[in-house]
């Protein structure tokens, strides 16, 4: 008779995604129609360990003590000596019961611990085990088979030899995967597959290597100087140089520097006409007659040095 406040949870699981867990519901079915808990490990493989599956891991951390854990085939939970060897312990610590729900062994508790049940448990596991190894080497010897008479095992192509040999055509002539997909009616995994196999997307073996900017030669820049002209000099090349010159004299800075910087001061009323108009008779006058003390120089930068 069960406790009040236990519960049974059940346990489901089947090796591939091509596999259902419907005959297990059906053994099961009492239980589930009762509302039991059910904890799943979809499409795992026997190699796992019980204890390393999610859905088995989930069931224990959120099972109590005194729950039972409902099973309809023990190969569905181990199927190797070590696996139930790591299992019991576990089950036993945390006070957990494990029942198989029909067959011969639906009345024992696999998580009992006696010795009677531990030589059942560990008798019924080798078996398992030796089961599970006749199936892989029955599969290998199949596979070994098949290959030797010819037969092509796994899914068919989607396209045969002719199609595919079209496919790496028109890329190489410039198509797109997606176009080709739709043309073939495939997805473009397909045809990505299909110009894998023949090397088509490889990069060519000049673009493998990268070139290294280290050792790339990279083109020297022009040199750049700065010339500092006195105003004087500046305005005679301005008169008299050519076109290159003048070009270049166009380009620069007037500075005002030395004596050439007059501070401003205070003079006489009367003077200062005088002053204004001997400014603007020496600013209309000849470049070439400008006192060198007024005048100011002149600094030309970024001129290429050229070489005649």
């Amino acid at each position: 008779m069960r406790r009040r406040g236990q519960k049974r949870v059940e346990y489901l699981r089947h090796s591939t995604d091509k596999q259902t867990d419907a005959r297990q519901r059906h053994a099961l079915a009492p239980l589930l129609n009762a509302g039991a808990l059910v904890y799943e490990d979809p499409a795992t493989s026997t190699q796992q360990l019980s204890l390393d599956r999610a859905g088995f891991t989930r069931l224990l951390n959120e099972a109590a003590v005194g729950d039972t854990i409902r099973i309809a085939d023990a190969a569905r939970l181990f199927r190797s000596v070590a696996d139930i060897l790591a299992l019991r312990p576990v089950l036993i610590r945390r006070g957990l019961h494990l029942r198989v729900e029909s067959g011969l062994l639906s009345g024992i508790d696999l998580a009992s611990d006696d010795p009677g049940t531990k030589m059942m448990v560990n008798v019924l596991a080798a078996v398992l085990e030796f089961q599970r190894d006749m199936i892989s080497e029955n599969t290998r010897e199949g596979v070994a088979a098949a290959e030797a008479s010819g037969k092509t095992l796994g899914r068919p192509t989607a396209l045969d030899p002719d199609q595919a040999a079209k496919v790496v055509e028109a890329f190489g002539e410039g198509t797109a995967v997606k176009a080709l997909a739709r043309q073939h009616r495939v997805d473009p995994k397909t045809i990505r597959r299909v110009l894998d196999a023949a090397g088509a997307r490889e990069l060519p073996e000049q673009l493998d290597v990268l070139p290294d900017p280290a050792t790339e030669q990279q083109p020297e820049p022009d040199p750049v100087i700065t010339l500092d002209l006195p105003g004087l000099l500046a305005d005679h090349l301005l008169a008299g140089g050519d076109e290159t010159v003048r070009t270049a004299l166009a380009s620069g800075r007037t500075i005002r520097r030395g004596q050439g910087h007059s501070p401003p001061h205070r003079a006489a009323a009367g003077r200062r006409p005088r002053r204004r108009s001997r400014q603007l008779r020496r600013a209309q006058g000849p470049p070439g007659l400008r006192h060198p003390h007024h005048g100011g120089d002149l600094i030309i930068s970024g001129l290429p040095l050229t070489t005649s």
